[in-house]
C-alpha cells in the first residue's frame, strides 16, 4: 500500500431501507453513506471504485466502475468527499468490502485505497 494511501480515511454509514424493501420478493435495500476523508497534504482525485457484496446467502457480487454516483471528484488536501449510494440484497445480512482507485493529481501517482467490510443488516439481525 502506498504512503499516500494510508493517509485517506473512508467511512461507510449504512442504513436499511425498510419502505424501499420487500422481504416477501426478498428485497432488501440498504442505503450507505461514505465519507472519504483525505489526511494528506496532497490532492487526489477518485477515479474507480470496486466492491464485493457478500450476501447471508453466500451469493457473491462484485461492482466495477468509473468514480462513484456519476463523479470522479477531486478531493482537496484536509477535506472531504461524501455521497449517498445504494445496494439491493436478496437477503436480510449482507457484507461489502472494497477499494477506491485514485490518482494523486500532482505526480499523476496511481494508487488504491482499502475499503474495510462494513454489515448490511435490516433491524433486530443477530448474525
Amino acid at each position: 500500500m502506498s504512503e499516500l494511501a494510508t493517509q485517506i480515511l473512508v467511512e461507510v454509514e449504512p442504513d436499511y431501507r425498510a419502505d424501499e424493501s420487500d422481504p416477501g420478493q426478498s428485497r432488501y435495500v440498504f442505503s450507505y453513506t461514505v465519507t472519504v476523508h483525505n489526511r494528506s497534504t496532497r490532492e487526489i482525485q477518485l477515479l474507480s471504485r470496486y466492491w464485493k457484496i457478500t450476501q447471508g446467502n453466500g451469493k457473491v457480487q462484485e461492482v466495477r466502475g468509473n468514480g462513484v454516483v456519476g463523479k470522479q471528484p477531486a478531493i482537496a488536501a484536509g477535506h472531504s468527499f461524501r455521497y449517498t449510494s445504494r445496494a439491493v440484497l436478496a437477503s436480510p445480512v449482507g457484507v461489502m468490502q472494497g477499494s477506491y482507485g485514485c490518482t494523486d493529481l500532482a505526480s499523476q501517482e496511481a494508487f488504491e485505497v482499502t475499503i474495510a467490510p462494513f454489515r448490511l443488516a435490516t433491524p433486530n439481525q443477530v448474525h
